[in-house]
């Protein structure tokens, strides 16, 4: 199978998880300003994360209850943490075929050089192609304009070749991007 097919075979199956997950999410009505699809950087299987201005202001009040830290310091903290967000893999349960796609896969923890570099590169141009997919659906304006919300597929722990993904996935110039190219871009 080409590498081609290979990334739309993965695509459309990370594309019928995550919307899945997408939707559930976006049934609860707030307004999300940051959605996201991770790995890791060997290369697992996408996890979603996002977050809403509801659910920022809620768990930044949660985590400055009782102590020193003012909650809208603690908000520009956690503002584009897919780890904090009370949404970290939601809907992990819908990730189950992928996760077996990605592990019937060569072995990544086992490849070096060019070999590894071309099966992180072909499950992250996946998860990419999969949240464009997305977008072009119009899946992520349910609750809000698009212009509002940064849509991403990231490596965890960050590395810099986000940016680059970010900028393919949405327009610099709109204000979720701005922010985000401000406050969070490696």
């Amino acid at each position: 199978m080409s590498a081609g097919l290979e990334i739309q075979r993965l695509a459309a199956e990370i594309v019928e998880a995550a919307r899945r997950s997408f939707r559930e999410l976006f049934a609860n009505g707030e307004h999300y300003y940051y959605c996201t699809l991770y790995t890791t950087g060997e290369g697992h299987a996408p996890s979603l994360s996002a977050w809403s201005r509801e659910a920022l202001e809620q768990e930044a009040a949660r985590q400055a209850e009782g102590g020193s830290i003012p909650a809208a310091e603690i908000a520009e903290l956690i503002k584009w943490s897919y780890a904090d967000s009370p949404y970290c893999s939601f809907g992990d349960e819908h990730f189950d075929e992928v996760k077996r796609l990605f592990q019937a896969r060569p072995s990544i923890a086992e490849l070096e050089g060019d070999a590894w570099n071309h099966e992180f590169g072909l499950r992250l141009e996946a998860i990419e192609l999969a949240m464009r997919m997305l977008d072009a659906e119009g899946l992520f304006v349910l609750n809000q304009p698009r212009e509002d919300v940064c849509v991403l597929a990231e490596v965890m722990p960050p590395d810099e070749g986000n940016t680059d993904i970010a900028l393919r996935l949405n327009r610099a110039d709109t204000p979720a991007m701005q922010a985000w190219l401000a406050e969070a871009a490696e």
